[in-house]
């Protein structure tokens, strides 16, 4: 791609040219993608933009013109074009609860990074280190969900992909040079498959309100717990009613503070931290009938996981330990060695045999080729009276 032409880019925004732009990308052995949406600024947050970058041509997509994204789902699931990303793990739960899209064939050049050992991952870092690159990251808490869309965020969105392909050019050549490419393939593939928490990634008015996820709220005592509910209930309904995200309404540290306090009335509550003269005349009121109806209601306490058992501990603390020892010496991130997910998974199943650790390890047999003797040795270690 030629550099010299970074400011040239097609903005997508009515269907007979995203039919063209799908079918330049059917063409493509290598496309980069990224996403921007707009969290930081309304209550139900949605994809605003989509960037696609072949060796050719960038494209912007706005998703608030054109209702129907369904032709980029062949795109993405399409085996024969390598889909580039960087940090690709939100872009594709975002686009899978906004479009449904499937996914198969990703590069994720963070996770390729990673798996080199690199520590600098951004990817303003990265395409400097790699590609004496500096990129200008001042728009990057940009409000995506505006119309008309600035020229200058135009500009700034496309380059997050203008780069990708020549970065998985250098990044993919090392893992081949160093025969770690199909290490890399293996957290591809499982980056493919996109979980999606129903309750979290539910449309925001569908989820449970739930106090828990509060900062400090397991320091409450019983009673100030309920009063935290009942607050957290209320800003909820405020951010719903205005469609801005929580924390614009009151923030985290403030609810804390009035379900300690629970104030009796509006002075009591001014006194409070953040709560300025515009929130109390704003949100004085429900505040208060909220801390009545907490202090009314019945006290809750968090909810309790069962304590595992002292085998599965033992045998998680040693593939913690092997893991981490392991990491060292190859001088990367623990993960990279054994992700979390499986870890846990492992030290639940306690395979008995190596033909059973290779079922659990199914997804990711280049690492049960180069460490499934050793998972086993620590698994195997008897569990200590």
């Amino acid at each position: 791609m030629d550099s010299g032409t970074v400011n040239e880019f097609d903005f997508i925004t009515r269907p007979a040219e995203l039919k063209r732009l799908v079918e330049i990308l059917g063409r493509q052995r290598l496309v980069a993608v990224d996403t921007e949406s707009n969290s930081l600024y309304v209550y139900r947050e949605q994809v605003c933009l989509i960037q696609f970058s072949t060796a050719q041509a960038d494209y912007l997509v706005d998703p608030l013109a054109i209702k129907d994204l369904s032709p980029l789902g062949p795109v993405f699931n399409n085996p024969n074009i390598e889909k580039v990303f960087h940090a690709a793990e939100y872009d594709l739960i975002c686009l899978r609860r906004d479009y449904g899209f499937n996914f198969a064939n990703l590069f994720d050049t963070m996770v390729a990074a990673r798996i080199l050992g690199r520590t600098e991952v951004g990817l303003g870092s990265m395409l400097e280190a790699e590609l004496g690159i500096a990129l200008d990251k001042r728009h990057q808490r940009a409000d995506w969900g505006q119309r008309p869309l600035p020229r200058e965020l135009l500009e700034y969105a496309h380059l997050d992909t203008h780069y990708l392909i020549q970065l998985h050019d250098r990044l993919e050549a090392e893992l081949v040079q160093r025969s770690l490419l199909p290490l890399a393939r293996e957290d591809f593939n499982r980056s493919c498959q996109v979980k999606i928490d129903p309750e979290e990634f539910a449309p925001a008015e569908d989820r449970p309100i739930d106090c828990w996820r509060v900062s400090g709220s397991y320091d409450l005592d019983p009673q100030q717990a309920a009063v935290l509910l009942e607050l957290c209930r209320y800003r909820d309904q405020v951010a719903r009613s205005i469609n801005r995200p929580l924390f614009k309404v009151i923030n985290d540290q403030t609810l804390i503070a009035i379900a300690i306090q629970a104030p009796q009335n509006l002075k009591d509550l001014s006194q409070l931290p953040g709560m300025s003269p515009v929130q109390v005349r704003r949100h004085g009121a429900g505040l208060l009938q909220a801390v009545q109806r907490g202090l009314s209601a019945k006290p809750i306490r968090p909810p309790r996981s069962p304590r595992p058992d002292d085998s599965f501990l033992e045998r998680l603390e040693g593939l913690r330990n092997w893991r981490k020892k392991t990491a060292l010496e190859l001088e990367v991130a623990s993960d990279v060695v054994l992700p979390k997910d499986v870890m846990f998974t492992l030290a639940s199943h306690n395979p008995g045999c190596l033909t059973d650790l290779a079922e659990v390890m199914v997804d990711i047999p280049w690492r049960y080729e180069h460490f499934g003797d050793q998972i086993f040795d620590v698994l195997s270690k008897k569990v200590k009276k």
